[in-house]
């Protein structure tokens, strides 16, 4: 598990590398944003990531405060992702990086033809 050391608490930049350093962290969080989500509905969203992947990645998010962990004490279990108040100053970040992405894709498509 990955943890911010006080050494990474001295940059910014360094801090927001380090939280959001998985593989997965940014997708999960864009996958978050319209509200919680399942596990397996989650994992059904990506391609090539496995349960454990998703466990691992997961429990990084909820250890920075970025996720919340919901489980119903019900049968069958029920867990349900959400993300915390911390996303309110993250999403116009996500949304740029999205919007950049979206750039980046028509350009390298019009570089094609």
């Amino acid at each position: 598990m990955i943890e911010l050391t006080s050494a990474d608490l001295t940059c910014p930049f360094t801090t927001a590398q380090k939280v959001l350093s998985g593989k997965w962290s940014l997708v999960i969080i864009f996958h978050l944003k319209n509200g919680p989500i399942r596990f397996n509905e989650l994992l059904r969203k990506f391609d090539g990531l496995t349960h454990s992947s998703l466990t691992k990645q997961l429990r990084q998010l909820e250890n920075f405060q970025l996720i919340h962990r919901e489980v119903y004490h019900q049968v069958p279990p029920k867990v349900e992702y959400s993300l915390t108040k911390l996303r309110e100053k993250l999403f116009p970040t996500i949304n740029e990086l999205t919007e950049w992405g979206s750039k980046y894709i028509d350009n390298c498509k019009s570089v094609e033809r």
